[in-house]
C-alpha cells in the first residue's frame, strides 16, 4: 500500500467544513423556527353539546397490544376509559371486528350514550370470517338501540381477499339476520369499480383518504378534493351514502405534496368537520388513538392517524393555532452539547495547537451534531418499532456521530485513507496506529455501507419507509468536504456503495421530484457518495 502523504496545506479543508457546517446550521435553525411558530387556521367552533359523528375505534394503543395477538382480549376497564374519553369528543365509535374483547363495546356505549358502527372483520378465512360474521350478528341484533349500522367487512376488495360476489353472499346473509342497516366500507374507486355491489346494501360507505391517494393531494387541497369525490360518489348510487374513513396522520414520511404534520392534522380535522357539518355529510374520522402497532403495516405514518395520543391527550385543540412544536430548547441544548463536546476533545490533545479557523469549524461541526442528534432522537421515538431498529439505526447513527468527534480530537486535515484498505490491512497481520485518517477511512466504509443499503431499500420499496436523512446528514457533511479538499483514498468495496447509493436517491427523487423529504435525502445522498464516485479519487490496491 503507498504511503499517505499528507497535503501541503490544510486551509481549504478546515474553510469549507466551517462554511458547510455553517449553511447548515443556518439550515437547521430555519426548519426550527418554523416549526415553533405557531400557525393560524379555520377555528372549529362546535354548538353546545355537538360532538363529532364518528370516530374509528381500535383498543391496541398500550405497550404491546396488537390485534395479531390472538391471545389478547383488552379489559372492560380499558374499554370503559377509552370510551369515556371519546364520549366528551364523538357520539359513535366505529369498530372493525368482535374479537379480542371488542363485543364489550356496545355495552359500555349504551351507558356512555354513544352509538356504534358494528365491523364484522372479513378476510381470505372463510372459516374465521364466518364465525366472527355470526358474532356481529348476535351483537348487532342483542343491542339494536345503539348499534347504528352494521359493517360487513372492511376494504376487502382493495385487499383482493374476496370476490364481489362473496361479499355480496355475506352481505346478503347478514341482511337476511338482522333488522340493523347493514353496509360495506371500502376505499371510493373500488366502490365506483363495483357498483352493482350497492344492490345488497342500505347505504354506500366509502373510504376517502386524500394523503393515500394515488396522486397524493396537499392539506390546501385535501376538503376539496374529499367533497368533489363524495359528489362523483353520490352521483353514481341512489342509495345514501356516508364516508366510512377519512383523517390526516400527524408524522411519518411525506408522500409527494402530502406532508404529515401535527399541524396539517388539525388543520385537516378542523376544515373537514366544519364543512361535514354544514353541508350535512355523514362521516366518520379515522381515527380515535393514536395505533402504534399499524407502524409494523404502514410505517411511522400509520401510527399517528388518531386525534388522541395513546395516554388519551387531545393531540391538538378544536381552536387557536397551532405549532408543530412548544419550544426550541432542546435543540438549542443539543447544539450546546455538541459543541462543548467537540471543543473539549479538541483541547485534550495538547500536544498540537489548533488555529482559530479549525476551532470554528469544530465548534460549527459541534453544533451541527448535537442538533441532529436531538432531531433524530424525537424521530426515533416515533419511528422506531422494536428493539432490533433501535440497536441497528441506533448504531448506524452514533457511528454517524463519531465522525466530528475524531476530527475535533485529531484535527488533522490529512483527509481520509481506504476503510476498506486499512481492515485488509490488519487481516493481514500489518498494524499500525489509528490516526485520524484511517479512523475516518473505516467510519465511512462502515457508514456508506449502512447508506447503501437503506437507500436501496426506500428505492424499491418505498410505500412504507421514511426517508433516513437524519442518519447521514452529518457524516455525509464532514466526508463530503474531505473527499473533494483533502487527500482521500477509497477501495472499489466504497466505490461499489457510493455508486448504489446515487443511483437509489435520484431514482428516488424522480418519481417524487417536487416532495421536499425527497430533495433532501438526494442532496444528501450525493454529498456522501459523489465524493468517493468522482473520476481524480484515489484507489488503494
Amino acid at each position: 500500500m503507498p504511503d499517505f502523504r499528507p497535503p501541503r496545506w490544510s486551509f481549504v479543508p478546515w474553510l469549507a467544513l466551517l462554511l458547510v457546517h455553517v449553511a447548515a446550521l443556518a439550515g437547521l435553525g430555519v426548519l426550527i423556527a418554523r416549526q415553533t411558530q405557531p400557525v393560524p387556521m379555520h377555528d372549529l367552533q362546535l354548538a353546545d353539546g355537538e360532538r363529532l359523528k364518528c370516530v374509528s375505534y381500535a383498543p391496541y394503543h398500550l405497550p404491546g397490544q396488537t390485534p395479531y395477538d390472538q391471545t389478547l382480549k383488552i379489559s372492560r376497564e380499558q374499554i370503559v376509559a377509552d370510551l369515556t374519553a371519546l364520549s366528551h369528543l364523538t357520539e359513535c365509535v366505529r369498530l372493525y371486528s368482535v374479537a379480542q374483547g371488542l363485543e364489550q363495546v356496545p355495552g359500555v356505549a349504551r351507558e356512555l350514550g354513544l352509538k356504534v358502527l358494528l365491523g364484522a372483520w372479513i378476510s381470505s378465512d372463510r372459516k374465521r370470517s364466518a364465525i366472527e360474521l355470526d358474532q356481529a350478528l348476535r351483537i348487532a341484533n342483542d343491542n339494536a338501540d345503539v348499534v347504528r349500522m352494521l359493517i360487513v367487512g372492511n376494504e376487502v376488495l382493495l385487499r383482493r381477499e374476496r370476490t364481489e360476489d362473496e361479499l355480496r353472499g355475506l352481505i346478503e346473509y347478514a341482511a337476511a339476520r338482522t333488522e340493523v342497516p347493514v353496509t360495506y366500507a371500502d376505499v371510493w374507486e373500488f366502490w365506483l369499480r363495483h357498483t352493482s355491489l350497492a344492490g345488497a346494501v342500505d347505504r354506500v360507505t366509502v373510504h376517502i383518504l386524500p394523503f393515500w391517494e394515488d396522486d397524493p393531494v396537499a392539506i390546501e387541497h385535501a376538503v376539496a378534493h374529499v367533497a368533489t369525490v363524495f359528489d362523483e360518489v353520490r352521483r353514481h348510487f341512489d342509495k345514501p351514502v356516508m364516508i366510512g374513513e377519512t383523517g390526516w396522520p400527524s408524522a411519518g414520511r411525506q408522500r409527494e405534496a402530502s406532508l404529515p404534520s401535527l399541524v396539517n392534522q388539525a388543520r385537516y380535522i378542523r376544515e373537514f368537520i366544519h364543512r361535514a357539518h354544514d353541508e350535512g355529510w355523514d362521516y366518520n374520522l379515522i381515527e380515535a388513538i393514536d395505533q402504534p402497532w399499524k407502524r409494523r403495516l404502514e410505517g411511522t405514518v400509520g401510527g399517528y392517524w388518531g386525534v388522541l395520543d395513546v395516554d388519551l391527550a387531545a393531540k391538538f385543540p378544536l381552536a387557536g393555532p397551532v405549532a408543530e412544536r412548544d419550544t426550541f430548547v432542546a435543540p438549542a441544548l443539543g447544539a450546546g452539547f455538541g459543541v462543548l463536546l467537540c471543543l473539549a476533545l479538541a483541547a485534550g490533545r495538547r500536544s498540537k495547537r489548533r488555529t482559530p479557523l479549525q476551532l470554528a469549524a469544530i465548534t460549527a461541526m459541534g453544533a451541527v451534531a448535537g442538533t441532529v442528534a436531538v432531531l433524530q432522537w424525537e424521530h426515533a421515538r416515533f419511528a422506531y418499532r422494536d428493539g432490533l431498529e433501535w440497536a441497528m439505526l441506533g448504531t448506524v447513527f452514533a457511528v454517524g456521530m463519531i465522525v466530528p468527534l475524531t476530527l475535533a480530537r485529531w484535527a488533522s486535515g490529512r483527509g481520509i485513507r481506504s476503510g476498506a484498505g486499512v481492515w485488509a490491512a490488519w487481516q493481514r497481520g500489518r498494524t499500525a496506529a489509528l490516526d485520524a485518517p484511517a479512523a475516518l477511512g473505516l467510519l465511512r466504509l462502515v457508514l456508506l455501507f449502512a447508506a447503501a443499503v437503506g437507500a436501496l431499500l426506500l428505492f424499491v420499496d418505498p410505500r412504507y419507509r421514511d426517508f433516513p436523512s437524519l442518519l447521514f446528514i452529518v457524516p455525509a457533511l464532514t466526508f463530503g468536504v474531505l473527499g473533494w479538499f483533502a487527500n482521500s483514498r477509497h477501495a472499489i468495496e466504497e466505490r461499489l456503495c457510493s455508486a448504489v447509493i446515487a443511483v437509489s436517491v435520484v431514482g428516488r427523487w424522480l418519481s417524487e421530484p417536487l416532495n421536499p423529504q425527497a430533495v433532501a435525502w438526494l442532496v444528501i445522498g450525493l454529498i456522501l457518495a459523489a465524493p468517493t464516485l468522482r473520476a481524480d479519487a484515489r484507489e488503494d490496491q
